[in-house]
């Protein structure tokens, strides 16, 4: 028989200023530094919104510097 991975419970997916994502419990206060991404439902649900969605694991500030540095410089 398969494990029962289900906790019954209800999260929620967030996601921070670097777009890194996370659950969290729905019933609870979101904690500081993180907002709702607006999916709801069991650990599974939201493990696998995460995964569709969190494709980049770099942080955003991270992917920024790359960006600007294959760039080059500005001319002024």
């Amino acid at each position: 028989m398969a494990e029962q991975t289900t906790d019954g419970a209800v999260y929620r997916v967030v996601l921070n200023d670097e777009e890194q994502y996370s659950i969290w419990w729905a019933e609870r206060p979101l904690p500081a530094g993180w907002h709702a991404e607006g999916t709801e439902g069991s650990r599974e649900e939201c493990l696998a919104r995460i995964d569709t969605v969190w494709t980049d694991m770099r942080p955003l500030s991270l992917r920024r510097r790359m960006a600007e540095a294959e760039a080059g410089p500005t001319a002024a």
